[in-house]
């Protein structure tokens, strides 16, 4: 059965989580704190300036997902848009899931105007992903991705 993508609500909230705490595990052996993660997930979901979900919606049931998250790049005057909390549910990977979802916020961008470019980030290991992310154009860049937590 074919399926819609389409900009989360609040009441994908439940899926959503799930899901970031199954991509949270698989791809880093994390278990996050679900109480963090659903605060995470509903400001997100409520305020569109902290960034967006899309998903892939099969007859009501949400099959994957994207979140994007902006950064403002000075040297292009536009925005970069993040993809992350990648996730496409294990009965549906393979079944273009994830470029549906891809092309949906790659048009988006276009159509702001205002979108210099897309990232995203992908562990070293995770050669699939990789192999997926060049296929729909993506590049490796010239850095490397450091993180100093705080809290």
């Amino acid at each position: 059965m074919p399926f819609i993508v389409r900009t989360a609500t609040p009441a994908d909230a439940p899926t959503i989580i799930e899901y970031n705490r199954l991509l949270a595990f698989e791809t880093e052996n994390l278990v996050l704190d679900l109480s963090v993660l659903k605060r995470g997930v509903d400001a997100i979901l409520v305020d569109a300036n902290r960034g967006r979900y899309f998903v892939a919606d099969k007859e009501g049931d949400v099959i994957g997902q994207i979140m994007i998250t902006y950064e403002w790049s000075d040297w292009r005057n536009g925005w970069i848009w993040w993809l992350q909390s990648v996730y496409v549910r294990a009965d549906q990977r393979k079944g273009g899931v994830f470029g549906s979802i891809y092309r949906f916020i790659e048009e988006h961008a276009r159509k702001e105007g205002n979108v210099a470019g897309l990232r995203l980030y992908v562990e070293h290991e995770n050669r699939t992903a990789q192999a997926t992310y060049r296929r729909m154009g993506f590049q490796d860049m010239h850095f490397f991705l450091l993180q100093k937590l705080t809290g």
